[in-house]
């Protein structure tokens, strides 16, 4: 397994260049490499392995019963398991003798595990994708190399000139090129909320509750608890081989199958569902900050203030007051990856070309917002 990690580890490389947010990043690096990594175990163990294995009798051969109870799915039976006891006391739930047709409960989704956990990861690196198309390099060319800060003073002088003379010229251009990014991270917190619909929906409904009943099962009582895991992942099954007899007539083979990939796949699954319910919080509050920002350029300026303290604050409250919004998020962007010098000698000198030039402003937060 760690194998596997240090194999992802270079595949999915998070860029020095940060042109998003710590959460968004979340969902496309550690997220992807999760469900990548799960997806690879469970592939591992699916088809290098033994993912089930049948009690044959001599008539029919291992090797076929296994695999044809693997292509046509296993089942259970549905009330069969009386509540609040727990199944060493009365036997495994839903394993009996099957009385009616209508009982059978078919687990159809385990052959395709591995495939989904890969669907997942694909959804999951698609807002990123989107980003990086939308963004175009904008912040790399920026940057100029003026993150380390490391060059002669010639150079460094002509880089900051390049950099004030493009926020100059294109001022006030930026918004559409921003709310492209909150479209993204919109986009990343509608993916992990439907994710855990369509994971409720590949388990048959029992997916949504999955942590909360896993805490409770927890926390009761070990002869009374009823392990949840165990109805969406069940380690024995029922299958049905059918087969021409000797005479010509159809014999029918009941068999109890063991299904041991579904210990894997359950772990797989309780730590997603906790993975995904605070990757969901977290991406909210973020959609939350930016929806304010958007429409608080105090927020805006408090912001700026407070993550790029070398800046003058008369300095930020004229950036944010004859800026918009765009170009309040591609400022906050360039700081995170330009040197914290350098930025501050871009941001106060763009300043004070701004306070030489008479911009038509209408006074007050009020109209401020008018204008964002």
């Amino acid at each position: 397994m760690l194998d596997i990690f240090r194999g992802l580890k270079s595949l999915i490389r998070v860029s020095h260049i940060h042109i998003d947010s710590p959460v968004f990043r979340l969902h496309y690096s550690i997220t992807v490499l999760i469900l990548i990594a799960f997806s690879l175990i469970v592939t591992t163990r699916q088809y290098v392995g033994n993912p089930i294995d049948c009690i044959h009798t001599k008539d029919i051969p291992e090797d076929v019963l296994n695999t044809f109870c693997w292509i046509h799915s296993t089942f259970t039976l549905t009330q069969t398991h009386p509540p609040n006891l727990p199944y060493p006391l009365f036997g495994y739930p839903g394993i009996k003798t099957t009385v009616n047709e209508k009982d059978k409960k078919l687990y159809k989704y385990y052959q395709w595990v591995c495939f989904c956990l890969f669907f997942q990861a694909i959804l999951f690196y698609t807002p990123r994708w989107l980003w990086k198309s939308w963004e175009g390099g904008k912040i790399h060319a920026l940057m100029m190399d003026l993150d380390v800060g490391v060059c002669s003073e010639i150079e460094k002088k002509q880089k900051k000139k390049l950099m004030i003379d493009y926020l100059w010229e294109n001022l006030r251009y930026h918004n559409w090129w921003a709310y492209k990014y909150y479209l993204c991270e919109l986009l990343a917190l509608v993916n992990v909320i439907g994710q855990m619909f369509l994971m409720n929906r590949f388990f048959d409904g029992a997916f949504l509750m999955f942590g909360f009943e896993v805490i409770a099962f927890l926390n009761n009582d070990e002869e009374e608890r009823m392990d949840p895991m165990i109805r969406i992942f069940p380690r024995m099954t029922k299958c049905t081989f059918f087969k021409y007899g000797v005479s010509g007539d159809w014999e029918k083979h009941d068999c109890l199958c063991i299904l041991p990939l579904n210990v894997v796949n359950e772990k797989i699954y309780v730590f997603l569902w906790f993975w995904f319910i605070i990757l969901g919080l977290l991406t909210f509050l973020t959609v939350i900050y930016r929806i304010i920002t958007i429409f608080s350029p105090r927020m805006r300026v408090y912001l700026l203030r407070m993550r790029y303290r070398l800046v003058r604050k008369d300095a930020i409250d004229l950036l944010v007051r004859r800026s918009k919004m765009g170009d309040w998020f591609l400022f906050y962007m360039l700081g995170e990856n330009v040197d914290s010098v350098i930025f501050r000698d871009v941001l106060q000198e763009l300043a004070n070309k701004l306070a030489r030039h008479n911009f038509h402003h209408v006074p007050g937060f009020k109209g401020e917002i008018q204008e964002a």
